[in-house]
C-alpha cells in the first residue's frame, strides 16, 4: 500500500511540475524568431573565432567579386572560346582547393586550421579574378 501511495504522490508530483513549466513558458515572452549576432570587428579581429569568421567572409567577398568577372568574361567570348575559359576555370577551382587544403593540413585539428583554409582561398580567388580582369581588359580592346 505504501509503494502505491508513493508512485500516485510521485505521478502527481511530476503532472503538476510539468504544467507549471507550461505555464511558465506560455506566459513568458518568446524570444525574436530571428536574433542577429554581433558582427565581427575584421579591422582589428581579437579572438581566433573572429579570425577565422573574417577570414571566411573575405573569401566569400573574392569569390563573388570572381564570379561577377568571369561571368562578364563570358559574355564576350565567341562560344569556341568560352568552352576553353569553363574547362580552365574548373581546372584551376580544382587545383585551389586542392591547394588550400594542403595549406590547412598545416594545422589539423587546430583552431587556426579554417582560418588557414579560408585565406588561401582568399587570395587565389583574388589572383584569379584579376588574371581574369586582364582577359576582361584584352577582349575589350
Amino acid at each position: 500500500m505504501q509503494k502505491f501511495f508513493l508512485a500516485i504522490a510521485s505521478t502527481t508530483t511530476t503532472f503538476t511540475l510539468f504544467l507549471t513549466l507550461r505555464t511558465f513558458a506560455i506566459l513568458s515572452p518568446q524570444p525574436p524568431a530571428l536574433q542577429v549576432a554581433q558582427q565581427p570587428n575584421c579591422k582589428d579581429p581579437q579572438t581566433q573565432l573572429e579570425i577565422n569568421t573574417c577570414a571566411g567572409i573575405e573569401y566569400r567577398n573574392a569569390d563573388q567579386k570572381l564570379n561577377q568577372v568571369y561571368q562578364k568574361l563570358l559574355l564576350r567570348l565567341p562560344a569556341s572560346r568560352k568552352q576553353k575559359l569553363i574547362l580552365a576555370q574548373r581546372a584551376w577551382i580544382t587545383f585551389r582547393d586542392a591547394n588550400c587544403e594542403f595549406e590547412r593540413s598545416q594545422f589539423e585539428g587546430g583552431t587556426m586550421a579554417p582560418a588557414a583554409k579560408a585565406g588561401c582561398l582568399a587570395n587565389l580567388t583574388k589572383t584569379r579574378t584579376a588574371q581574369i580582369e586582364k582577359y576582361l581588359e584584352a577582349s575589350t580592346l
